[in-house]
């Protein structure tokens, strides 16, 4: 036997070890991936579009009850006033829902915008204490406020 044959064996194995350890850590790397892409829609991109609806919602809400209670300024004794008015059609590219509904108390009133789990409420500012406001709309298209002296 001769003394070098010993160094002699094969040295596939080195190779074999180095794809091993790339497919190994490539595997980790792509399931960390996938992870993060999962958590990215809802934390970085959710998060702040609800917090800008909401702002939003916040805004048409008040833009909502000044119109209201422009209309109650100029209101006649005897007749009727009505206004026609645009709010945005989506905020961040979603349909949302306004009402007029009660407030806390039984004598004052809320503009309620809401879609899904937002929801913001502004005060009609003391109008529903003497007149009664009720009704909704969508952002679609263009809005009417309606006042009637008889009440109808």
């Amino acid at each position: 036997m001769k003394s070098g044959s010993l160094c002699k064996i094969p040295q596939n194995d080195r190779g074999v070890a180095n794809l091993i350890e790339y497919i190994m850590v490539s595997g980790v790397l792509m399931g960390l991936l996938i992870v993060m892409l999962l958590l990215v829609n809802s934390n970085i991109m959710e998060g702040p579009a609800d917090r800008l609806s909401y702002v939003a919602f916040t805004d048409i809400g008040n833009g909502i009850s000044t119109r209201i209670v422009d209309v109650y300024a100029v209101a006649p004794r005897n007749g009727t006033v009505t206004t026609i008015f645009d709010i945005p059609d989506d905020v961040a590219g979603k349909d949302y829902f306004v009402e007029i509904g009660p407030g806390a108390n039984a004598a004052d009133q809320n503009v309620v915008v809401t879609r899904g789990l937002i929801t913001s409420e502004v005060s009609l500012a003391g109008v529903g204490a003497t007149r009664g406001v009720k009704g909704n709309t969508t952002g679609k298209g263009l809005n009417r406020i309606s006042y009637d002296s008889r009440g109808v």
